[in-house]
């Protein structure tokens, strides 16, 4: 289980999204992250463990905006730790994800062979890579090599 939620909207969206994954965090205690997108940039915080954690973190350097995705997890792939903590990611793309991906290590395969690094053992980090590679954020460029 996890819990996800999102906000755009007048508000700053870090507050939301906090207050938000109070009401889930019986979803998952492993760890919680968000990602905050203002002019242009994605700022992430996780933290491993209960909410209170990443709110201490974020207590020492907010990130501001108006659009924002967050999550607490309850480890599937990977140990619960700050880095195998959602949201996964680049400059360009950020995503959360509740549920299993089973072919995900042909398409981790994949995309190492194409040059692609991975710094988590989830199964999400591959998700957002096969997202960059299509051109979320940028020029589409396919996806029609990738393992089904």
């Amino acid at each position: 289980m996890c819990g996800i939620v999102g906000y755009v909207g007048e508000r700053d969206c870090t507050d939301v999204l906090l207050d938000s994954l109070s009401k889930l965090e019986y979803r998952g205690y492993d760890s919680a992250g968000i990602a905050v997108f203002e002019n242009g940039e994605i700022t992430v915080e996780k933290a491993k463990g209960e909410l209170k954690n990443l709110r201490e973190k974020v207590a020492e350097h907010k990130p501001m905006g108006h659009c924002g995705i967050g999550h607490t997890r309850w480890a599937t792939h990977g140990e619960p730790s700050d880095i195998n903590s959602h949201p996964h990611g680049n400059k360009r793309v950020s995503i959360v994800h509740n549920g299993i991906i089973e072919n995900y290590k042909d398409i981790k395969n994949f995309l190492i062979e194409k040059g692609y690094t991975f710094i988590s053992e989830t199964d999400t980090e591959t998700v957002a890579k096969l997202l960059d590679r299509s051109g979320a954020g940028k020029r589409r460029q396919g996806l029609s090599s990738y393992p089904h």
